[in-house]
């Protein structure tokens, strides 16, 4: 991506300590990494960097310590579930500043990987302290940034260190910049977005922002009730925001004067109760028994969903399109996303999707692996999706 350096401008690298700022915050329970997924993801560039005879610093942060050493969020055990991803040793620092510390990095052989302890046990890491950034800096030569998901963050160890040596980005961090570029920076035309999700109350920015970017946006899920009842339409006993119908009627009205076509649930499928296989029907959206509940988009809503991700060269999507985890409520998201998965592979569609619930809804249709990129960030993503600056981002632009 224009702006950043890469692993690729780096230069003879044999014996630099280089401080890499990776994500190893996984899931984790009786001891054991419960998803190595995170790790797997920068697996390639602190491979990379070994294997050209750096020293391999790991900066990384668990949990949320408050600046206080917490036993329970130690990284020591990920140090283990590291060394099994990379199949290569990974010693373990019991801090990240210190005269012990940089002893042991000093000791690291050529293409040797350290691990060291939690940043947060430190307050000034939170903080983005700039002498707790500079006793960081101390232990390496060059810094990496490869936690896009914590890039949000203006953290000393995810903003604060690039102040203080060259700063470059990780083939992580350079993969995820180079989809959401592809995605709505500099997009091939028409640009479509899916968002779905419970409530339009955390995704009023993002809505805001998309509707002046893509040529065509789906609405799904409790959100598009409250769209739906903004225009006088009754959602029975639907999850809805009612208090932010002005909110929906405004987003409407930009999307409109932008030119941005908004796609609605034309028909639904309902239900009495929230749970799976319960009774259902496919009913039209102006149609919705008052003491039933919307629990997904119907065929023709789908059928139009997908005629759109035909008509678009990208496609970003955040959020499912009904209540994904209860069947047969899963059918509108499982078939758009089998849709764009299709449309991906033929060669026709740029695909970026990401958020917790829409990683969670593309496995479960299984297409995880067949989207273009699809995004581990989290609140990263979502923020970037929004519009707003990402510090661990802008940091490592160029003049």
């Amino acid at each position: 991506m224009a702006g950043f350096k890469t692993l690729d401008n780096l230069g003879d690298i044999r014996g630099k300590r280089i401080l890499v700022r990776v994500d190893l915050n996984v899931p984790f329970a009786d001891g054991k990494v419960t998803d190595a997924t995170r790790i797997e993801r920068v697996a390639p560039t602190v491979l990379e960097l070994a294997q050209k005879g750096a020293k391999v610093v790991l900066l990384a942060h668990f949990g949320r310590p408050k600046g206080e050493r917490n036993a329970e969020m130690s990284l020591e055990p990920i140090a283990e579930a590291a060394a099994k991803v990379f199949q290569r040793d990974v010693a373990f620092a019991p801090d990240c500043v210190g005269a012990a510390t940089k002893h042991m990095i000093e000791a690291l052989p050529e293409g040797g990987i350290v691990l060291l302890e939690n940043t947060r046990f430190h307050k000034g890491e939170e903080k983005n302290d700039p002498a707790f950034s500079a006793q960081l800096a101390e232990n390496g030569d060059i810094f990496v940034a490869d936690a896009f998901s914590a890039a949000h963050r203006a953290h000393a160890s995810t903003e604060g260190l690039a102040h203080y040596l060259p700063a470059y980005a990780g083939r992580t961090m350079q993969a995820e910049l180079e989809a959401l570029e592809n995605g709505l920076g500099n997009p091939s035309r028409p640009v479509m977005a899916i968002v779905g999700g419970a409530k339009v109350s955390t995704k009023i920015d993002l809505l805001e922002n998309l509707v002046t970017k893509v040529d065509m946006l789906a609405i799904g899920g409790g959100m598009a009730n409250t769209f739906l009842a903004a225009q006088g339409i009754n959602v029975g006993k639907s999850l809805c925001e009612h208090d932010l119908a002005d909110t929906a009627r405004t987003i409407l009205a930009k999307a409109k004067d932008s030119g941005c076509r908004i796609i609605l649930p034309s028909d639904c499928v309902v239900a009495q109760e929230f749970k799976a296989n319960a009774a259902h029907e496919t009913v039209a959206s102006t149609a919705v028994p008052a003491d039933a509940m919307i629990l997904d988009a119907g065929l023709a809503t789908t059928q139009e969903i997908n005629a759109a991700i035909d008509q678009s060269k990208t496609l970003v999507w955040n959020g499912p399109l009904g209540a994904f985890e209860l069947e047969p409520f899963d059918a509108a998201t499982v078939a758009a996303a089998r849709h764009a998965a299709r449309r991906t592979q033929a060669g026709e569609l740029v695909s970026v999707a990401g958020g917790g619930d829409t990683v969670s809804a593309l496995n479960h249709a299984g297409v995880g692996e067949t989207f273009t990129y699809v995004s581990t960030a989290g609140g990263a993503f979502l923020e970037w999706m929004e519009g707003k600056p990402l510090p661990g981002v802008d940091v490592l632009k160029g003049d």
